[in-house]
Formats: C-alpha cells, sequence, structure tokens
C-alpha cells in the first residue's frame, strides 16, 4: 500500500531532531504540564553499545474506516538481548514526545526484563517524534491522533509482532509514564485478550476541563520543603506585588525588568497579563512534578533544581521583598534552560502554535500534545482553586480561548465537555474495571490528583509512594532513593512477575 507519509517528509523526519536541538524556541518551556520533549524523560547511559536501531510498521491511518485504505509508517524499537525463548514481551507505549531508544537498554523495566528473561519492545505514538501519519499537522489531518486510534495502533503492532516474532504464546506486559501510563491501563482495559497485565506509572484517568487539584498539589508539596507554610505564604505575598505594579505604567516597566520580559509589559493586553502570571507559576509547577526525580545523572537540565531550592529562595530575606525573591526564582530558570529573556507575548505564541509543518518548533509535540487536551482530555492547570498562592489571572478560559485560536472556533467549552464525556465514559475514568492492573503514583506529583491512588480491587492496585514525584518508580536506582520507593519497585516487580507466570 501507498504510505501517507512522501518520501522527502521521510527525509525531513530523520533531519528533525537535529534541527530542533538549534531550534530558537519561544513556545513556553511548559505548556499545559507538559515541558518540552514530553512527559518523560530519559535515563542515562549505564553501558556502552550501539542503541537499538529504528525499525518500521505499516500503520493503518485510521482503525475505524475500513473504506480508508491508507498506511504510514511508525517507528519501533526491539532489545531481545535478555529473551528465553516462551519469556514474556514487554511492551512501553510511547508518549507525547518522541520516544528514546535509551529506554531500551536503561529503567526499571529493563532490570525486570532481566530477571524475567523477557522480550523489549517499545512503539512511538503517532503524531509524535518520527512517526509521521500525515504530511502535515493541520487540523484536517490532526483528526487521526487521539488515544482510541493510539490504543488500535497497540493492538496492530501486538499482533503483528507476535507473528513476525513467533509470540503467540507469550505474556505481554504493557508499560507506560504519564499519559502513556494512561494508555497502559486503557490498554488492558479495552484489549485484554491482547495484554496479560499493565503498569500505568503517573497516568491520569479522569479526563476534566478545569484541573485546579494540579494547583493545590502544587501548593501542598511547596509545603513539604523545610520552610514549610512559610513558601507559599511569601509566594502569595509576591502575586500580590505583582498586581499592584500591575495598576500603573511605571509598575509595567519595574515588572518588565524584574522578570526579564522579553517586550515591554503592557498590562491593558489581558492575554499577555495571563500568560506572565501562568508563566511565573509554572516556574514553581514544573519543579514540583519533576523533583528529584532522579533525572541528574543523565545530564536533563535543571534537575538540581528542587522544592527546598525555590522555597529556599523564597524565604531568603537577604534577597528583598518576596517580589525580588520570585523575580530571582524566575531569573534562576531563564538562566538554568539558556533562555535570555521571559517571552510572554500571547499572539506569538498563538501564532507558533498554528504552525502546521512538520518542520515547526511546534511540531516537537506541542501542537499535538495541545490538541489531545483540547479535544479528549483537558487537563487544563488552571488558577481558579480558591486557596493557592498565585493568583487568579489564568482561569479556565483562557485555555478553553487558547483551543478556540490555535485550532479553530469549532474548538470550544461544548465541544470540549463532549470529547471529555465520551473519554470518561469509553475508559471508566477513576472508575476503570480491569484486572491486573498496578497504578505507581508519587505524592509530590500533580498529576496523581486524577489518578489511582487506593486500591480498586485485588486486581487493580495502587501504589503510592510517599515523596516522590512524576514517574520517579521507573527511573533506574540510586542509592540516595528513599526506602518507599525502593519498595515500590520491589511491589510492582512483584506483580510483573506473578503476572507472567
Amino acid at each position: 500500500m501507498q504510505s501517507a507519509m512522501a518520501p522527502r517528509l521521510r527525509l525531513l523526519a530523520l533531519v528533525l531532531l537535529s534541527f530542533f536541538v538549534s531550534f530558537a524556541w519561544s513556545l513556553p518551556r511548559f505548556l499545559h504540564g507538559r515541558p518540552r520533549g514530553g512527559m518523560l524523560g530519559a535515563p542515562a547511559r549505564q553501558s556502552d553499545g550501539p542503541l537499538p536501531p529504528d525499525q518500521w510498521l505499516e500503520q493503518k491511518l485510521d482503525h475505524f474506516n475500513d473504506a480508508d485504505l491508507r498506511t504510514w509508517k511508525q517507528r519501533y524499537f526491539v532489545n531481545a538481548t535478555f529473551f528465553k525463548t516462551g519469556g514474556p514481551v514487554f511492551l512501553m507505549i510511547g508518549g507525547e514526545g518522541t520516544a528514546n531508544p535509551i529506554w531500551m537498554v536503561e529503567g526499571t523495566w529493563v532490570v525486570m526484563a532481566k530477571r524475567l528473561g523477557a522480550l523489549c519492545l517499545m512503539l512511538e505514538h503517532r503524531f509524535y517524534g518520527k512517526s509521521h501519519p500525515t504530511p502535515d499537522i493541520s487540523v484536517d489531518s490532526l483528526r487521526f491522533l487521539s488515544s482510541e486510534q493510539a490504543l488500535a495502533d497497540l493492538a496492530y503492532f501486538r499482533q503483528s509482532m507476535a507473528m513476525k516474532m513467533n509470540l503467540t504464546y507469550s505474556k505481554w506486559i504493557s508499560f507506560g509514564g504519564s499519559y502513556p501510563g494512561s494508555l497502559s491501563a486503557w490498554f488492558r482495559l479495552k484489549y485484554p485478550h491482547l495484554v496479560d497485565g499493565a503498569v500505568a506509572t503517573s497516568g491520569p484517568l479522569l479526563a476534566q476541563v478545569d484541573f485546579t487539584g494540579y494547583v493545590s498539589v502544587v501548593r501542598d508539596s511547596l509545603a513539604t520543603s523545610p520552610q514549610g507554610g512559610a513558601c507559599n505564604t511569601n509566594i502569595m505575598e509576591a502575586t500580590q506585588q505583582v498586581e499592584s505594579l500591575l495598576q500603573h505604567r511605571v509598575g509595567w516597566e519595574d515588572l518588565t525588568k524584574l522578570f526579564k520580559i522579553c517586550k515591554p509589559l503592557n498590562a491593558s493586553n489581558t492575554n499577555d497579563v495571563s500568560n506572565f502570571f501562568e508563566s511565573i507559576a509554572g516556574n514553581f509547577f514544573g519543579v514540583v512534578q519533576y523533583n528529584k526525580d532522579n533525572r541528574a545523572f543523565e545530564g536533563a537540565v535543571g534537575t538540581n533544581i528542587t522544592i527546598d531550592t525555590l522555597c529556599g529562595i523564597m524565604c531568603n530575606t537577604s534577597i528583598g521583598q518576596p517580589l525580588d525573591r520570585y523575580a530571582a526564582v524566575n531569573s534562576l530558570l531563564l538562566e538554568t534552560y539558556g533562555e535570555n529573556c521571559l517571552d510572554i507575548s500571547y499572539d506569538d505564541m498563538i501564532s507558533e502554535m498554528r504552525e502546521t509543518s512538520w518542520e515547526s518548533s511546534a511540531s516537537e509535540g506541542g501542537r499535538q500534545w495541545v490538541y489531545q487536551t483540547c479535544t479528549e482530555f483537558g487537563f487544563f492547570q488552571t488558577s481558579d482553586g480558591k486557596d493557592q498562592p498565585f493568583g487568579h489571572h489564568f482561569p479556565v478560559s483562557f485555555s478553553l480561548q487558547q483551543c478556540s485560536d490555535i485550532y479553530g472556533k469549532q474548538f470550544n467549552k461544548t465541544t470540549l465537555d463532549q470529547g471529555i464525556a465520551h473519554t470518561n465514559t469509553n475508559y471508566g475514568a477513576k472508575g476503570i474495571r480491569a484486572t491486573k492492573v498496578i497504578f505507581p503514583n508519587g505524592s509530590i506529583d500533580p498529576w496523581h490528583y486524577l489518578g489511582i491512588t487506593k486500591d480498586i480491587s485485588p486486581t487493580e492496585r495502587a501504589v503510592y509512594i510517599q515523596g516522590t514525584a512524576h514517574c520517579a518508580n521507573m527511573y533506574p536506582e540510586l542509592p540516595s532513593d528513599p526506602p518507599q520507593l525502593r519498595q515500590a519497585r520491589d511491589t510492582i516487580f512483584k506483580a510483573v512477575e506473578e503476572w507472567v507466570q
């Protein structure tokens, strides 16, 4: 069959990674809970040798329309190093970013594979990384991007690999972290005859438009610092000082200098003001979400900045008033990520997010992920919660406006409400009823608010890890890991071991 990806675009896909490394970013580094590159970071290489090469599967474009015969090439990886004949198959599910082959040789699941003689496979999610089902990422193309299509991709991939590699009688276990954690649970729910168990790490299972719980968990997590509640108190005071300066033009100039804003702040532009408040709050959101998450050894930027770092700054009276400390946090994050200034221009952000070429910076995953939030998940981390220190300047209406401004007026609250109702009805939300699924979540991670933190049944079990953040259990062990994280990994292994017997 003729692939939907033209040869020229296949060539472009090969150079996209180097393109993004050199691209001058202007999109927010943390957009709808997703940092650049995707939710799940990559573990470091602990051993020498080549990584598994790209492999490609001819995949259907639309699994739910038998009259549509178009196909495309989906990327996957294989590591058969540990596989013993008759052993299980471990399937790592790709998510809202480029699938990194480093995961094929590192991480907790690889340790399990060594112990259980498993074959390791990873399938990249459609529309992310090099897996381009369509010539562009226009709205017309993105209609083929959904969790349901992704699950059907997994089902077809599973069947194809079982035939190709003679795995008919092997037990299959799915793994995923963050959105792929949700997919892992949903894969077991929807295709129980194809997968024998699922590890669903940090997966948000409840689709929700106004995700006020995210900011509430950020607040509670900041209070776990040595400074306790004083951290949130100082953030609140800083927020109030920002609001005061926004009342007059001299204040606009002061804020422009203090927060190193790229263009002079014009407080009469309410969208820029909302973007500004969301950006400076986002400095805290990102650090909390990935607090002490075991990625420091991989060279990932910013992993040395923790909740304790930020709260130490916010409570350091030698820096000045709370506003000065709030600005100091912003300066630290700008410097850490190599950014010269804070870009809060709403129009520039929307313009960039409207780009539909695979060569655009938005195609790294930002445009695709926001599309999914605007159509089936919501997950909008808003300031609508009452008891939180970040002000109330990025309400749910601001997120909904972005949906309409980026993709068109047909993407609005009415259509999103319908999409979310479908998602929760289709998968069961927190009332999911599947067997042989384990749900690890960290108490520091704001996403646990939409996940499973208590056992549903003897075969749907929660592993709630106090003091850990997003997907912490998936990364390789470190000597500094707290005992509860080590215990969680052991609990997960025992469940998987039981499933494959």
